[in-house]
């Protein structure tokens, strides 16, 4: 497959986690509920989680936003179900590597993340990615320490 085939099979990845978002919604008295926002760009995120001995059984989003943050989100709450909070931080770092232009480990349960490894060519647009998997780190990290 080429360089174009590749792009625009992850543009189309990309866009059809924006218009049929997955785990889409709220859970009402989650064990973890975070709010985060990216001024610059207007993207708005609100995370729940239900963790039951230490797995996270179910994740959901809320939120409003551009395309890159808002599939970022369906795609990150169907990788990290079923994930201990360590293995969901793991998959976190390596997203952050990824976008950060460094080398990452790619494993097979990390689902269509990798599709979003072009948005490193865009500086601007990095926070958009990212701003999801912060709210992650944000939530559980006070347990995990």
């Amino acid at each position: 497959m080429n360089f174009n085939n590749l792009n625009q099979l992850y543009r189309s990845v990309i866009m059809d986690h924006y218009k049929n978002p997955r785990n889409k919604g709220i859970i009402e008295d989650g064990d973890y509920t975070v709010d985060m926002n990216n001024p610059t760009c207007g993207d708005r995120i609100h995370l729940t989680l239900n963790v039951e001995d230490n797995v996270i059984k179910d994740a959901k989003f809320d939120g409003e936003g551009c395309s890159i943050s808002m599939s970022s989100a369906s795609m990150m709450t169907e990788v990290i179900k079923g994930k201990t909070i360590e293995e969901a931080l793991e998959v976190s770092d390596e997203f952050s590597k990824m976008m950060l232009g460094e080398d990452y480990n790619v494993t097979d349960d990390m689902g269509d993340i990798e599709a979003l490894n072009g948005v490193n060519q865009f500086p601007a647009r990095i926070k958009c990615a990212t701003l999801t998997w912060k709210a992650l780190e944000r939530g559980v990290k006070a347990d995990v320490e």
